[in-house]
C-alpha cells in the first residue's frame, strides 16, 4: 500500500522570514515586470525549500500576471501567498488545498 506524505518537513525559520520579507514587498513593486520577478523568485526559493503551498500560490501568480491580471484579484492572491508562508504545512496536500484556494479567489 502507498503510504503518502502527510507530514511536512521542518521548515526552516530563515527561508520563511525571507519569503515573508519579500512578499510584503510585493505591493511596493513598480510595474508588472518588477513584480514577475520578485514572484519568481519566491516561488524557486519556495521549491528549492520544498515549501509547496508557496510554490504553487507563485506560480499561480505568475500566470495571472502574464496574463495581464492585475488589481484586487492580484491583492488577494498575494495575500494568499502570504498565509501559504506561514503554514506549518508545506507538503503536496497543502499545496493542492491552496492551490483550490486561489481557484475560488478567481471565481468568486
Amino acid at each position: 500500500m502507498a503510504q503518502h506524505m502527510t507530514q511536512s518537513a521542518t521548515i526552516d525559520p530563515y527561508v520563511q522570514a525571507e519569503l515573508f520579507r519579500r512578499a510584503a514587498l510585493l505591493g511596493a513593486r513598480p510595474g508588472r515586470a518588477a513584480l514577475a520577478a520578485e514572484i519568481d523568485m519566491i516561488r524557486r526559493i519556495a521549491r528549492q525549500n520544498g515549501m509547496m503551498p508557496v510554490a504553487s500560490v507563485a506560480q499561480i501568480l505568475e500566470s495571472a500576471l502574464a496574463r495581464g491580471d492585475m488589481g484586487p484579484l492580484i491583492t488577494g492572491w498575494i495575500a494568499l501567498l502570504r498565509e501559504a508562508i506561514n503554514s506549518e504545512r508545506q507538503d503536496r496536500f497543502a499545496g493542492d488545498s491552496y492551490v483550490a484556494a486561489c481557484s475560488v479567489r478567481l471565481t468568486g
